[in-house]
């Protein structure tokens, strides 16, 4: 066959899947008296599972109205609800609890929408040193990290020590604008611990004929470890390029009973750089030029975990309280 025919055939296909799958629904709606809609909501269980199989049917009918409820405003909720109880002709008197679970999802699907947008503009807003609040931001940082080492200076090689490339951080968030910096400050304050001991393993050399003590007084950018600011940073980008993609959905949809906030993201940030810096441990690398053949790994390795329905990556949002003893 040719290319033109393959393409025909194709075509056909997928138009006669679809017209046998509208009439496998109607038949199936006849002999059980249920919509689709409450088919997957009385037969699933409430997370991932349910929720990812409505927004599929919502996003898949011919009807607009349908379509377009996944992306309403979350006041119009459960206006919306109650369009589509009437589109599908449900009585709600009869069918209570329908509705309340529709809410549920649409709450998190509508959620997790406004979540992309959010992220989308912390990461598209650059670092501005002539901005109080991100210089605040910066410094805070530091004072987390390093509460017993005073910053001599904004401009300083001390940054160095907490694992930015020059003296100047600010030119390490271009990729990620706010977001990196956002990320690592919520790190940092809420998980102060496990973030200053992260720091402190990435520090250190894999072999090394030197003590701990006279190991500090090395430079720094000689350790066999990583660079703890910048890793941070990349990591925010494997965690915004999960959301992006969708494949935080089964994540979120499991851990948030409603819409899942920038919070949830920060803390599924803080638990991949405990799993990232367990994970480069694990591989023993020979140096940091291993680091995106690491990355890449570790990324393939989450993006299976949430290939199940049931998975919640860290099911609490409490990092600090299982991560303290590394």
């Amino acid at each position: 066959l040719s290319v033109s025919d393959r393409m025909f055939v194709q075509v056909c296909l997928y138009f006669y899947c679809k017209c046998l799958w509208r009439c496998l629904k109607f038949v199936v709606r006849k002999l059980t008296g249920r919509c689709e809609l409450q088919r997957i909501c009385y037969n699933t269980k409430p997370g991932a599972a349910r929720t990812m199989k409505i927004e599929a049917s919502l996003k898949g009918s011919k009807s607009k109205r349908l379509q377009t409820s996944v992306s309403v405003h979350p006041d119009a909720i459960e206006k919306t609800i109650d369009d589509i109880m009437e589109l599908k002709r449900i009585n709600p008197d009869i069918n209570p609890q329908l509705g309340v679970s529709l809410q549920a999802c649409l709450l998190q699907i509508v959620g997790y929408r406004n979540l992309v947008a959010e992220v989308e503009k912390l990461r598209r807003e650059p670092y501005d040193s002539e901005n109080p609040q991100h210089e605040e931001m910066l410094l805070k940082l530091w004072k987390c990290l390093k509460p017993n080492s005073p910053l001599k200076a904004r401009i300083s090689k001390q940054w160095c020590e907490i694992g930015f490339q020059g003296d100047d951080p600010k030119t390490d968030f271009r990729g990620m604008g706010l977001l990196g910096l956002y990320n690592l400050v919520y790190f940092a304050e809420r998980d102060t611990g496990v973030a200053q001991q992260v720091l402190s393993d990435s520090l250190q050399p894999k072999y090394s004929q030197f003590s701990k003590a006279e190991w500090e007084k090395k430079k720094f950018d000689k350790a066999i470890g990583y660079s703890f600011a910048i890793v941070g940073i990349n990591i925010t980008d494997l965690a915004y390029n999960l959301l992006v993609s969708g494949a935080l959905k089964t994540h979120f949809y499991n851990v948030a009973p409603e819409a899942p906030t920038l919070t949830h993201f920060q803390q599924t940030f803080c638990y991949l750089m405990h799993e990232f810096h367990k994970f480069w441990i694990e591989e023993d690398p020979l140096d940091i030029m291993e680091f995106n053949r690491v990355r890449e790994k570790f990324h393939k390795r989450i993006l299976k975990q949430l290939q199940n329905p049931d998975m919640a990556l860290c099911p609490h949002f409490a990092a600090s309280e299982s991560l303290i003893n590394m």
